[in-house]
């Protein structure tokens, strides 16, 4: 028996009086973007439904990806942890949050009595707020007196933050703001996959492809961004600093250099030219196995251009040597003045949300708010005073992430709070990782889910997400943004920065901790980042409600500054430094035993170590396992159909991923992203080999073989 349309239209009516609907404005939680958007939650009788609808900001003006749409799936998860737990027996218990801090107290005490103060080690994160990687920091340095500090956006940024810091004397992401890349003539991406990483960027791309844009992507594969190229590099991997050399050289060779500019806003010209001179063009071409021609090519559309950018990532910077690569791709900019100015610029594009504001403001091993450094005399007494704390009490630099954990795998580091953050996965040679963190006398760990690394702690702490965490991230252009909190937290649920006040308090260090807002930590790091490099005084949760506002900032009535070195670098005679670094080739190279080169990234539908990502049901669907992508003829070579299970050997370990042939990836190399865990966590084979300037891991290239296992896919 079949209902009347009167009837349908009856109950439909019903159900309209019944339904409500609410929406609450927030924004992205993950990558550099961070677009904004209304959540939409609608009630019908016993059910609910969410939609994330985009809406309008300066950077990527109304869009939204897939990642974004999908976000809110992760942070109403039923697999969200709600109220601590403690490992007895080596099974997790529910404890009070009382129990739980006493226990953190309890440990951290005895820890740093038995084996120091520095034994007591902090790990953070590029996703955490402004205001708790602020908080952080100063939670380490005064709460626990540990020199020991860092977070995982040393795997993102520290080679271009090093390499601008050096060149420029500033580290912000990028020179210029985004509105200025329709204005260039050629664009060089460099190790960058916008289309997959950043895709609410791609219009300013095709805008200026519009325009009649020369666009340049140098990478191993045909990424989506490569297919928009007019010319692809597709260079050896771990190549890319003899690359930028040999545009130099082309450069100079064919006069294309910008006297006026280098004499006088530039030193070190005449040494930067005196190596250059010396570089052969036939072994640039064998080193990177790239034509002469095409880099000619590339070299002289550059040069031509009366506006031209430069962009790099993490393509490029996570090698042994991407400190030097992106520091040759400084010395292009500047031996032809293309900075400053509309249309003309040089930026790395930040890869996590606040990858920018995390590093400025205290979780680097060697720095204080404001991208002060902890080493210099002046910068130490500035923010002790504003701490309320002698200069003398503040430690000294520690190391970098990687380096904490080789120190803990020495048992130098008996204790460590992680935030924000999944080692086990996102670490170079995780496999490693994951036994050192083992060895702890006491491991905590605060995050929304069970993740890899929480699995191994003795205590895990349930913290908000994106939608209940009132603060501010700095975007991909330096763009200070404010993130309303949305929802009311679930559970026991606390913030990041009122669990390091609670401990702090119960360490008898309250005095320093004693914020109830997110706005009161905002307040104090405003006055800590008072007349540093990133100078966020003039900025206000106030104003950031009426807009996003470019750092520096230094006073209310500054307007903020979208294009950095307009007329001065921030060193301290306002000139910017060549640099002439050799080309040196990572420790690793292939061999008959190891003849491919394996190299890692992102994909779209997922980010970072897949914790949040993993547990969206539409972005998990979209790709539910990782591949490798494998030239046919390599793959052929080995035996290997497509689709078919695959076992990847590095000198460190193993991963099995399913096969996935691309005919536009070079034949000597295999790709894998990086962001499942279990057998297909390909970090756990990835180089620990560390960069000797900004101690970034060689993530991007290691030698690796492949064979097929047994399908259990198959018949």
């Amino acid at each position: 028996m079949t209902m009347t349309n009167e009837l349908l239209r009856y109950f439909r009516a019903k159900e309209k009086e019944r339904a409500s609907e609410t929406a609450a404005a927030t924004q992205c939680p993950f990558c550099s973007v961070q677009c904004t958007l209304q959540l939409v939650e609608e009630r019908i009788v016993e059910r609910r439904r969410y939609k994330a609808v985009p809406t309008d900001n300066p950077t990527s003006n109304g869009r939204l990806c897939l990642k974004g749409m999908n976000a809110h799936q992760h942070a109403l998860h039923p697999e969200r942890l709600l109220f601590p737990l403690a490992k007895v027996d080596g099974r997790f218990v529910r404890v009070s949050w009382e129990e739980a801090l006493s226990l953190i107290v309890e440990r951290i005490i005895s820890i740093q009595k038995e084996d120091g103060v520095d034994a007591f080690a902090v790990y953070g994160g590029g996703s955490l707020t402004n205001e708790e990687a602020y908080l952080l920091g100063k939670f380490a340095r005064v709460a626990l007196k540990t020199r020991h500090i860092d977070y995982n956006g040393r795997f993102c940024m520290s080679a271009a933050a090093a390499a601008m810091n050096d060149a420029f004397g500033l580290d912000r992401g990028l020179t210029n703001p985004l509105s200025d890349i329709p204005l260039a003539q050629t664009i060089i991406l460099a190790g960058t996959n916008v289309a997959e990483c950043q895709p609410t960027l791609m219009p300013y791309f095709y805008e200026a492809k519009k325009n009649g844009a020369f666009i340049i992507v140098v990478d191993p594969r045909e990424t989506k961004t490569a297919a928009l190229a007019d010319l692809h590099l597709p260079l050896k991997p771990g190549t890319d600093t003899a690359l930028a050399v040999g545009i130099g050289k082309v450069l100079l060779d064919e006069g294309y250099i910008d006297e006026a500019f280098v004499c006088e806003r530039t030193v070190g010209f005449t040494e930067w030219k005196q190596h250059i001179e010396a570089v052969k063009m036939d072994e640039i071409a064998r080193v990177t196995d790239v034509p002469a021609e095409k880099i000619r090519l590339a070299a002289r559309k550059y040069g031509e251009a009366a506006d031209a950018i430069v962009l790099t990532a993490r393509g490029l910077e996570q090698q042994a040597d991407g400190y030097a690569a992106v520091r040759h791709w400084m010395n292009v900019v500047l031996a032809t003045g293309k900075i400053g100015r509309p249309g003309s610029g040089f930026g790395s594009i930040t890869g996590q949300g606040n990858g920018q504001g995390g590093r400025e403001h205290g979780q680097k091993a060697d720095q204080l708010p404001g991208y002060r450094s902890i080493e210099h005399p002046e910068h130490r007494r500035y923010i002790a005073n504003i701490w309320g704390i002698s200069p003398d009490e503040l430690p000294r630099k520690g190391v970098s992430a990687y380096e904490m954990m080789q120190k803990i795998g020495a048992g130098e580091i008996t204790g460590l709070l992680v935030m924000g953050s999944n080692p086990v996965v996102s670490s170079p040679n995780a496999a490693f990782v994951a036994k050192a963190l083992q060895k702890l006398k006491f491991l905590v760990v605060a995050d929304m889910f069970l993740s890899e690394t929480a699995e191994l702690a003795d205590l895990v702490l349930p913290v908000s997400s994106y939608l209940e965490d009132e603060g501010t991230v700095t975007n991909v252009e330096g763009r200070v943004c404010f993130r309303p909190a949305a929802r009311k937290r679930p559970g026991e649920v606390k913030h990041d920065w009122e669990i390091l006040c609670a401990i702090a308090h119960k360490l008898g260090k309250g005095r320093y901790f004693s914020f109830t807002s997110a706005e009161e930590i905002f307040n104090e790091l405003r006055l800590a980042s008072r007349g540093g490099k990133a100078d966020y005084y003039g900025v206000t949760y106030e104003r950031l409600r009426r807009e996003r506002v470019y750092w520096p900032c230094p006073d209310a009535h500054h307007p903020g500054t979208p294009r950095l070195f307009t007329e001065r670098f921030a060193h301290p005679d306002g000139k910017a430094r060549f640099a002439v670094l050799p080309f040196r080739p990572e420790k690793e190279e292939t061999d008959e035993w190891y003849p491919l080169y394996l190299t890692t990234g992102r994909v779209l539908a997922h980010y970072l170590s897949g914790t949040q990502t993993r547990r969206s049901p539409a972005l998990s669907a979209r790709q539910p396992e990782a591949v490798v992508e494998i030239h046919p003829r390599t793959a052929k070579r080995y035996g290997i159909g497509p689709g078919m299970l695959v076992r990847i050997e590095t000198r460190r370990g193993a991963a099995v991923v399913r096969s996935r042939y691309n005919d536009q990836i070079r034949e000597d190399t295999i790709f894998v992203p990086f962001h499942w865990s279990g057998l297909q966590q390909i970090n756990n084979v990835t180089s620990d080999e560390l960069d000797p300037h900004c101690r970034m891991p060689a993530f991007k290239r290691c030698a690796a073989r492949v064979r097929p296992v047994v399908d259990l896919g198959r018949n």
